[in-house]
């Protein structure tokens, strides 16, 4: 065991439980900082800002990888679990950024690709070389069927079969992503040993966590079953056929959360405090499945899922969250996320007046902020939603995600989420770089730079500040219970309670007004300081994207069931 172990064992209960409640700050290396000028962010220019991520009040930063890699899919096409790819810097230059971080306060999470690796992976070169060689079952390989085809009718997610013919080996091998990203064998012994190895390379360089990517597709059915067909709802055939099946069999397998459990437990034992948090995917049941992952000591410690992304407005995607989460119930632990390095902006899927080339109106992404904020469970805040970052608009020339490059224009891909962070509107490429940047940074993003809004105390940026250290302070926001409410549309409301503290929330996800009637009785006062609300005599009026955040009584001065807040709230 290291000494940064060593140092580990020596927290209290309390340290271990770190990442309940956490405000987990994502960084996309190639898009932070450059700190060496040649156009792709890096590890030193992380160390560089990091100062600023403190300042903003999170625990925590989730770096995503920075492992060597042919960058196929941008680093999550691991070529090498423990090194640090050229473009991003050195280990000598990782040890700095860990450093760095745990003075300022920060703990850090990695990446962790368990489910693939890259075709240019040493253990993939030595298993597509035999059948019979140390890495044979490695990865996951199979016969093609008599006529020749592949062994079923699997399909991959950027689109095609999930099967690519390895001559050498005269065998099919699996991948859920690009063919150039294998599918690892974790029912193998020998891969699960060597992921746990890398696990504790990183331990013993001192970070803190992992985030598990994708691990809906860590195991598939080993009968390898077809999936049954899933004819579209609407009668339109979608833009990606990988939406035209029941993924029965080639993901979302019940073995996982044993397999995860088994990770948890070998890695807490020289590891106290770790922190796992993984990435579910959208499919139907994700809350569900969240809810096996992270059953108390048992897998996971924290998931998100991408689901309520996919819908069109902030009311739908948060409402029907919460009633799926209700339904399942559990003591599963949420980790939410609004945005990420995956998908589109919140701050422009939800914003019903978008127009080409304008940040996202303020007032939604205070709403969006505070409601992020104001859910129960850890949360993940991707680099510029402080900021209120829209999505970029690229033109097909600039697009660098082979995803969006296959299926532009009907979907264009992930370059719009992961342009460089703003950090200057007076400075070439606004800060991030003096070389020429690997996107472009869109030119409305230069007046929602961090420095404007440093100038600016209406600036999203100080509302996140602000909202960060009131919910440190409110120990009902940051680790107590939910409680889902049924205000008249358009609003979305829920109670958070701890320790005889209670809040209310309502939140108008709407771009129209809304007037809300609000009895006395067991209100005890609106919190001006995170509301943004107006009182017109007897009644509440909010502003399109207006939120409303009041004191109740205490738990036994009042009860907290859903009928005692209906005689509150009257439409």
């Amino acid at each position: 065991m290291g000494l940064r172990a060593m140092i580990r064992k020596t927290r209290s209960d309390a340290d271990d439980e770190w990442w309940r409640g956490a405000i987990i700050y994502q960084i996309y290396p190639r898009s932070f900082y450059d700190g060496n000028s040649d156009g792709v962010g890096d590890l030193a220019g992380i160390a560089e800002k990091l100062p600023y991520v403190a300042s903003l009040g999170v625990d925590a930063v989730w770096i995503a990888p920075f492992f060597r890699s042919p960058m196929a899919d941008f680093g999550y096409d691991v070529a090498d679990h423990r090194a640090v790819d050229p473009i991003f810097g050195s280990l000598d230059d990782f040890d700095r950024l860990i450093a760095r971080a745990h003075a300022l306060g920060l703990r850090v999470i990695i990446d962790q690709v368990w489910g693939h690796t890259s075709d240019a992976n040493p253990w993939f070169r030595e298993s597509a070389a035999s059948r019979g060689g140390d890495h044979a079952d490695w990865y996951v390989w199979a016969d093609p069927k008599p006529d020749g085809t592949p062994p079923n009718n699997w399909l991959a997610v950027f689109g095609g079969s999930a099967w690519s013919w390895s001559p050498r080996r005269r065998q099919y091998y699996l991948h859920h992503f690009l063919s150039c990203q294998p599918t690892l064998n974790l029912r193998h012994p020998p891969v699960m040993a060597a992921l746990l190895e890398t696990a504790r390379f990183w331990l013993e360089r001192g970070v803190d966590g992992f985030r598990l990517d994708a691990i809906d597709f860590l195991l598939h059915d080993p009968s390898l079953r077809d999936n049954p067909a899933r004819p579209p709802a609407d009668g339109v055939v979608p833009a990606k056929p990988f939406g035209l099946q029941e993924h029965l069999y080639d993901m979302v397998q019940p073995e996982v959360s044993a397999r995860l459990g088994t990770c948890r437990r070998r890695l807490a034992k020289d590891y106290p405090g770790t922190a796992l948090l993984g990435e579910v995917s959208s499919q139907d049941g994700a809350f569900g499945r969240i809810a096996r992952y992270t059953t108390a000591g048992e897998g996971l410690h924290m998931a998100y899922t991408l689901r309520p992304l996919r819908r069109d407005t902030a009311a739908s995607a948060i409402g029907d969250a919460l009633a799926e989460i209700e339904a399942v119930g559990g003591d599963g632990w949420l980790c939410w996320a609004f945005s990420n390095h995956d998908v589109e902006r919140a701050a422009s899927r939800w914003n019903p007046a978008r127009v080409r080339d304008e940040l996202p109106p303020r007032p939604l992404v205070r709403m969006l902020l505070t409601l992020l904020v104001a859910l129960r469970g850890s949360v993940c805040l991707y680099q510029g939603e402080e900021l209120g970052l829209g999505e970029a608009l690229l033109d097909c020339s600039e697009l660098r995600d082979p995803f969006g490059i296959a299926y532009h224009p009907v979907f264009p891909g992930r370059d719009g989420c992961r342009t460089p962070m703003p950090w200057r509107s007076d400075a070439a490429h606004a800060g991030f770089t003096n070389g020429e940047p690997w996107l472009p940074v869109p030119r409305e993003h230069f007046t929602a730079s961090v420095a404007e809004q440093e100038a600016d105390p209406d600036a999203p940026l100080h509302w996140l500040r602000r909202l960060l250290a009131w919910r440190k302070a409110h120990g009902a926001v940051r680790c107590g219970s939910l409680v889902r409410l049924d205000p008249p549309a358009p609003l979305l409301g829920f109670e958070r309670a701890n320790a005889g503290e209670r809040l209310l929330f309502l939140f108008n996800p709407s771009e129209r007004p809304a007037t809300l009637s609000l009895r006395h009785d067991g209100l005890r006062r609106i919190l001006d300081e995170v509301s943004t609300i107006t009182r017109a005599g007897d009644a509440i009026v909010f502003p399109p994207y207006g939120v409303l955040v009041a004191e109740l009584e205490a738990a036994d001065r009042a009860r907290q069931d859903k009928r005692r807040m209906a005689a509150l709230i009257a439409g």
